[in-house]
């Protein structure tokens, strides 16, 4: 599914009264403060759905594949998900 089905999705599931547009801001909206959420608290929980976390990695040493050449890679951030039973009882 992508951003386009998931508006679609979301206009149905509001019903016939909300237009394209309403349902995308409200999916822009969701998204958004999913974001400050991450940013400013490392990590929200939506109960039932799952859970966004911010997780660190670390300084590592890498191999570019097409030379063979041994490449520091920097240490960085990255966002983990982590779905609910909800989420699964669903799957």
């Amino acid at each position: 599914m992508n951003k386009a089905e998931l508006v679609a999705e979301v206009q149905k599931s509001l019903g016939k009264d909300t237009s394209k547009a309403a349902a995308e801001r409200a999916i822009e909206a969701v998204l958004e403060g999913v974001k400050k959420g991450i940013k400013k608290d490392k990590t929200v929980q939506l109960i039932g759905f799952g859970t966004f976390t911010v997780t660190k990695r670390a300084a590592r040493d890498g191999i570019n594949p097409q030379t063979g050449e041994k490449i520091k890679i920097k240490a960085s951030k990255a966002v983990k998900f982590k779905a609910g039973a909800g989420l699964k009882a669903a799957l």
